[in-house]
């Protein structure tokens, strides 16, 4: 029997909630980093893009890893962090910081986007973090944001280097490379959903759980689709998964995370909606619908 992967179920990449004055809101992030874990994540994710956190000075990120790894040692939970550059040696150089706090179980790292080395060069940069970074590692594919996809192959060459223990998949569609990948997973590689918006039948089709922006919101019912679906439960997940899509497509109407933290200010969960440029805050139209889809908790926000 294959070993399952150390990380499964639904990790929540959570917001940086800011003042209105654009300051780092360290009591908000911690009151949203326990709620999540509270409401059934399997732990959570620090410095995604859903963090802005290439908006955050180096203080700043220190702070919200601290925040974060807190919460996480408090319910037992793992805090995967993202690394995002195209430049080997610096990744190299901030896994190693990230190692030696001992707080962190995994990074996430994407190919290096922008420049588009080619699979080749992919392939031999995460065998150099791999083998360099100190930590393990989840490979994030996410094809729009980094301007290269990784195919099945390189995917599978990926899950059998040491240290490699599984990929966020997030290239908008389930297609033939999403089937090989499902279909014999290395063992102990976990394969996370990374759309929202398709994460239901990614899960049904044998994804080990999701790491979910949208979960920031309704964290409990995200985690309970990936729950109905490993527990063979199809037509309830099918029920909530087609719910949940619509959430999700309402949430990513306008850049991610500006809507999320529309909606998460409406609930008065966190102190401001506000983003740092080059990113605008999302229309209020916009984040009327999406509270709508998120529930009771958010109060009117008037739309556009």
């Amino acid at each position: 029997m294959n070993p399952e992967p150390a990380f499964n179920g639904l990790y929540v990449p959570l917001v940086t909630p800011f003042t209105t004055d654009l300051r780092l809101a360290p009591d908000a992030l911690a009151r949203l980093a326990d709620e999540a874990l509270s409401a059934g994540a399997s732990g959570l994710v620090a410095l995604g893009t859903t963090a802005e956190s290439a908006t955050l000075t180096v203080e700043e990120k220190q702070i919200v890893v601290r925040i974060c790894s807190a919460a996480c040692r408090a319910h037992g939970a793992p805090l995967i962090v993202g690394v995002g550059t195209n430049d080997t040696a610096a990744a190299i150089t901030s896994l190693r910081e990230l190692a030696a706090t001992g707080d962190v179980a995994a990074a996430l790292v994407p190919a290096p986007p922008y420049i588009r080395p080619g699979e080749a060069a992919t392939l031999a940069h995460f065998t150099a973090l791999a083998e360099h970074g100190g930590m393990p590692l989840i490979v994030y594919d996410i094809p729009y944001r980094t301007g290269q996809t990784l195919s099945a192959g390189t995917i599978a060459a990926l899950s059998r280097l040491p240290g490699i223990v599984g990929i966020k998949h997030a290239t908008g569609v389930i297609d033939a490379t999403t089937v090989q990948v499902l279909g014999a997973p290395q063992p102990g590689f976990a394969v996370l959903g990374g759309d929202d918006v398709v994460l239901s039948p990614l899960v049904a089709a044998g994804a080990h759980g999701g790491i979910v922006a949208s979960a920031n919101l309704r964290t409990a019912d995200y985690a309970e689709l990936i729950s109905l679906w490993h527990r063979g439960s199809a037509a309830p997940a099918r029920r909530l998964g087609a719910e949940l899509a619509r959430l999700s497509a309402a949430l990513f109407a306008e850049p991610n995370p500006t809507v999320i933290k529309g909606v998460l200010h409406a609930q008065e969960r966190i102190p401001s909606p506000a983003v740092r440029m080059p990113l605008l805050a999302a229309s209020a139209g916009t984040v009327h619908r999406a509270a709508l889809l998120a529930g009771s908790r958010a109060r009117q926000v008037a739309p556009a």
